[in-house]
């Protein structure tokens, strides 16, 4: 059976057959602008919502729900019709409400301190399974109103472009976001750059660095060997021209790894003629890489270095540390093997200082 954010608005037309024509405008908008599920839907009649309710299952079946930072931040568990498993969070701040979402069951990309990276890749999530993310959490932030979307969780969005893209057009026209609070991250996939350039929706582009040179970024992010900085440099160029956006990169920094003062240098070459905002993050422990964050005195000697040399950098804290949903750490644990989820693609922390 379908679920509800799966079905475009002519196959929900279709299943609504019989129906008035205005029932198919209800029930969509009831699913977007209102994200509610159809047997919450009191304009209906009540035998078409339960018959809907029958028809459309949700996609996302409940694992595990857990919080952290006083009720701020909550991290959902998820197992879809395969049982393959991804994450959701959801974090509150002062000024907006954000939903970190899964784009991808595993990940291809094999970035070397990603949990995701080190399981590898089961399959794509269909538009409806990241739209219904967004949902789930435009009601758990009730009464507030979800403002932001970042597809910073499980697996590389611009992998996934199509079904990713597709979500971005319904969150941005049915739901009611607006695309310069939608923000896609990449380990630095070219052609999805280029792609996304030529769209006429102006999200932001954020870019996982790490490393700004082609010898230790091939190592930490293998697929930099495909892409190599000088080609995501030109592909980041045409971006920011087009979109008007400003680029972000995020930098993870591993003690001794990529936070010396030459790694500053070389990130200063890369980021400053690209007018980038760079975000500066402590790596989050995972179990299959050894190293650990740079120190919090060291975090802010690399910030300061950068801010020297003229480019402009923040650090963003961390978030949902003690539930394993902080950046980095988006790890599934259930019964039965563990599937990770979420990477080093950023989870927002707390405001940048």
């Amino acid at each position: 059976m379908p679920a509800p954010y799966d079905l475009t608005r002519q196959e929900l037309a279709r299943l609504l057959e019989g129906e008035p024509a205005y029932r198919v405008r209800q029930v969509w908008e009831g699913l977007h602008a209102r994200a509610r599920w159809p047997e919450e839907m009191t304009e209906l009649p009540a035998g078409l919502r339960a018959s809907l309710q029958a028809a459309l299952p949700a996609a996302l079946r409940e694992v595990s729900r857990r919080t952290a930072d006083g009720g701020r931040t909550t991290k959902w568990l998820w197992s879809l019709h395969d049982e393959a498993r991804v994450e959701t969070v959801l974090m509150h701040y002062p000024d907006r409400v954000t939903v970190c979402v899964s784009t991808q069951a595993g990940c291809a990309m094999a970035c070397q301190f990603c949990a995701t990276g080190q399981a590898g890749f089961q399959r794509h999530l269909s538009e409806g399974e990241i739209v219904e993310q967004v949902a789930v959490a435009m009601r758990a932030a009730r009464p507030r109103r979800l403002s932001n979307v970042v597809f910073m969780g499980m697996g590389e969005p611009l992998a996934n472009y199509d079904r990713v893209w597709g979500a971005v057009v319904r969150l941005n026209g049915d739901m009611g976001l607006s695309a310069r609070h939608l923000t896609l991250s990449t380990v630095g996939l070219v052609p999805g750059i280029r792609r996304l350039a030529a769209e006429t929706l102006p999200v932001n582009l954020a870019v996982s660095l790490h490393a700004a040179n082609d010898t230790l970024r091939d190592e930490l992010v293998p697929i930099n060997r495909r892409y190599p900085l000088a080609a995501l440099a030109e592909a980041c160029a045409a971006y920011v021209e087009a979109s008007g956006r400003r680029l972000s990169i995020e930098w993870a920094l591993i003690d001794g790894v990529n936070d010396r003062s030459s790694d500053a240098a070389e990130l200063a070459v890369f980021a400053r003629p690209l007018g980038a905002h760079v975000n500066l993050i402590p790596l989050n422990p995972t179990p299959g890489y050894p190293v650990v964050g740079s120190p919090a005195d060291r975090v802010r000697r690399f910030r300061d270095e950068l801010r020297a040399i003229g480019v402009n950098a923040t650090i963003r804290a961390t978030r949902g540390a003690d539930i394993d949903a902080a950046c980095g750490q988006l790890a599934a644990s259930a019964a039965g093997p563990p599937v990770p989820a979420g990477g080093v693609r950023l989870l927002p922390g707390a405001r940048s200082r």
